[in-house]
């Protein structure tokens, strides 16, 4: 996660792009009005999930303008400024610990569907499709296909439509390692994922919220097995 320094100010740089649109939006023309187009939208995804109210954004927008048009601080800031690490990460944990209660319900609601089963590690894994060929295991590179939802049904990320994507077996979130571990190549499964063994407290901005459970549908296309190790040099001839 980024340092909450940085990101109190990035908080300032959102309320600047957050301000009503005109009642006719400019055209995005040249290079650079398009690149700053870009920043705000780079800047926005790095803070939605943190959930500012209308109401909160008045005060961010406030002290933004005064600090950009040179007017005193209405605030002491040598008070204050200290102050907005340490309350950024406690709106971080508050929203976390929410989406933490909402995620164990979820994950309650999907172990109780038939067929599933809830492991040590609270990954809930349901077959969906038995495979014929052979299982990976750490180290392994493998060709996925995979459909990833939040608890509400939304896509964060997937490969439909797409070609399967390779990676290693243990280069991806716990649960996804831990669940491709117990299919064979050419199975289906689904995989629900409470946040500690998916993205944790920190969650992965924009899309993914501070302590959200995931599910993902995953298809083992293949195993590849490990990378290739380099050749070993070859020994010399002996002399005659």
């Amino acid at each position: 996660m980024r340092r909450l320094t940085i990101l109190a100010l990035v908080l300032g740089l959102f309320a600047c792009f957050n301000t009503p649109a005109p009642a006719e939006e400019p055209a995005l023309e040249s290079d650079d009005q398009k690149m700053l187009y870009a920043l705000g939208q780079a800047v926005a995804r790095g803070i939605s999930t943190l959930e500012f109210t209308d109401e909160e954004m008045v005060y961010i927008q406030m002290g933004l303008r005064d600090a950009a048009t040179g007017k005193e601080s209405r605030v002491d800031m040598a008070q204050f400024g200290p102050r907005l690490d340490s309350t950024m990460q406690a709106r971080v944990t508050q929203l976390a610990q929410r989406e933490n209660e909402a995620g164990k319900i979820y994950c309650d609601q999907q172990a109780s569907v038939e067929g599933a089963e809830k492991l040590p590690s609270g990954l809930i894994f349901q077959a969906l499709a038995a495979g014929d060929g052979p299982a990976p295991v750490p180290g392994d590179q493998v060709k996925v296909h995979y459909h990833g939802t939040l608890r509400d049904g939304t896509v964060f990320d997937s490969t439909r439509g797409k070609d399967p994507v390779q990676f290693a077996v243990t280069g991806v979130i716990p649960c996804f390692s831990e669940g491709l571990q117990k299919l064979n190549a050419g199975g289906k499964a689904r995989l629900t994922c409470p946040s500690q063994i998916a993205y944790g407290d920190r969650g992965s901005p924009p899309k993914i919220k501070p302590g959200a459970a995931l599910t993902f549908e995953v298809e083992l296309v293949e195993v590849v097995g490990k990378p290739a190790a380099a050749a070993a040099p070859a020994e010399p001839e002996p002399i005659p």
